[in-house]
């Protein structure tokens, strides 16, 4: 299974993917012209709008369930693993395809909000849906149908896993693996057997609620967690503030340099950079059209927002840490296990939250470890949830709706994340790499080849900046005036206004 996982990897994140998602962005910035600059206002202002409803959320929640997929695993031992794989250039290539991304990040949750449906009283929507209405026949089937089925696999088998590894080693880091049990994974430490236990129970009691359940909780636990992390980076750095240059200058000198690879810096920078801030995997449109908006471009620019939380913040708040205290090594392709950089024990896992903890640690001793283990738990647990809500809504796609599926991928969920608690690091994120390539491959795509047939989501965005243009305080969307076909959602309401 793991060289199965290992092969697979290797091909679904080629370089093409990888330049890509690099292009994807470039290219949607160009054709919005920068809406992750202009609108930068617009996106705070729509974060207090609490306009939610019976079917949807509002957009605040919206985006905490996005954020708290966003920010994950990914932000804390996906960037340790970039910088020990990449070099400190690989952190400039993050930033890269965040500030790319966001406009990505728009055009995918536009997508998501004009072409979702109402189901039995909740909004629903994502890739599968946009791909099967915007085509429609039955090449439009049989994408959605792809599609769906790719999410499922990704979101409710591969990516769990990750997630719930990375909470059990940086609990297991602080307080031991304890005693070894025999089980049917091998021989597990018995503080490992209990984490997993502890982490499936809470997310049973949370997934069995529904959306509007873990709604609440995102809502509740995003933002805390988000800004406490911060604010523990910012003190990090306020005692280390004589090396901010240094670590500048060496993030964006290492990220062109041959000695760091220039292949590796933008390979590695890319890949846990699309892994943690989702912008272009798909998974964000799903959340997007959970919410109760006005007009569709306004989640688009929610969402956008959303990929600079996770990565200029949260993402850079990690990198800062390691690199401004030492406390990482840089993994080469020198024979014996040599490094080109070693600052740490040579045992040091790489894949983990260890090069993180390290550093929080060499301020706060101790309590650096239990920190960022804390912080791991949130960012990682929130994570899953967004997780089990996109599976579950391309489950309802596949099957209509039933009741029997949805409780079903409850259980496959958590089978997920128990044997990615318990498996090794670097094999469970590869899986995880799967998982994001394949939805990523499929959702980009898809999106380019709506563009260049029809361009709904740069639409919307010109008929929102027209009506703020002309001043008018109760936005509307009429697809049908646009020349956007089976858009019926906004079809039905706009017929209900008149």
């Amino acid at each position: 299974m793991e060289s199965i996982i290992d092969t697979l990897n290797g091909i679904i994140w080629s370089p093409a993917l990888i330049y890509l998602c690099l292009a994807a962005g470039l290219f949607y910035s160009i054709l919005t012209r920068l809406m992750q600059v202009r609108h930068f206002k617009e996106m705070i202002r729509l974060l207090f709008d609490r306009n939610d409803s019976p079917e949807g959320i509002s957009s605040f929640q919206a985006l905490a369930i996005s954020v708290s997929g966003r920010v994950g695993m990914g932000n804390i031992a996906g960037v340790a693993a970039a910088i020990g794989f990449g070099g400190p250039g690989a952190v400039f290539w993050m930033w890269v395809v965040a500030f790319l991304g966001a406009s990505t990040a728009y055009i995918e949750s536009t997508l998501a909000q004009i072409y979702k449906i109402n189901d039995n009283g909740q909004y629903r929507g994502g890739p599968a849906y946009y791909f099967e209405r915007f085509f429609g026949g039955a090449f439009g089937k049989f994408y959605g149908f792809i599609v769906a089925i790719s999410f499922v696999i990704s979101c409710g088998l591969f990516l769990p896993g990750v997630q719930a590894n990375g909470v059990v080693k940086a609990v297991t880091g602080v307080i031991g693996e304890g005693n070894m049990v025999a089980t049917s994974f091998g021989h597990v430490g018995m503080n490992t057997l209990m984490m997993t236990l502890a982490i499936v129970l809470i997310l049973g009691l949370i997934i069995f609620g529904g959306v509007k359940r873990i709604a609440r909780v995102a809502e509740f636990i995003v933002p805390f967690m988000a800004l406490g992390y911060i604010l523990m980076a910012l003190l990090i750095i306020l005692f280390n503030i004589t090396k901010l240059p240094e670590v500048i200058g060496l993030i964006v000198g290492d990220a062109f340099t041959a000695q760091a690879g220039l292949g590796a810096a933008i390979g590695w920078g890319v890949k846990r950079g699309v892994y943690s801030n989702e912008a272009g995997q798909g998974t964000g449109p799903h959340h997007a059209a959970a919410a109760e908006v006005a007009h569709p471009a306004q989640q688009g620019i929610v969402q956008a927002f959303s990929v600079y939380i996770d990565t200029l913040f949260v993402c850079s708040a990690t990198a800062f840490m390691i690199l401004m205290t030492g406390m990482y090594n840089i993994q080469g392709t020198l024979p014996d296990g040599q490094f080109i950089v070693q600052n740490v024990d040579a045992a040091t896992a790489i894949s983990t939250p260890a090069f993180t903890q390290m550093a929080v640690s060499s301020l706060f001793g101790n309590f650096g470890n239990i920190f960022v283990a804390v912080a791991v738990f949130f960012f990682s647990f929130t994570t899953i949830m967004a997780y089990y809500y996109i599976a579950e809504v391309n489950m309802a796609y596949l099957t209509k709706g039933s009741k029997l599926a949805g409780f079903v991928i409850k259980l496959i969920l958590m089978f997920a994340v128990s044997y990615g608690a318990v498996n090794s690091a670097g094999y469970i994120w590869n899986m995880g790499d799967v998982g994001v390539g394949l939805t990523a491959w499929l959702n980009i795509v898809g999106i380019l080849v709506i563009f260049f047939m029809a361009k709904p989501a740069i639409i919307a965005l010109r008929d929102y900046e027209a009506q703020q243009k002309a001043g008018i305080k109760n936005y509307t969307f009429d697809p049908v005036k646009l020349g956007i076909k089976n858009a019926t959602f906004w079809e039905e309401k706009i017929n209900n206004q008149k």
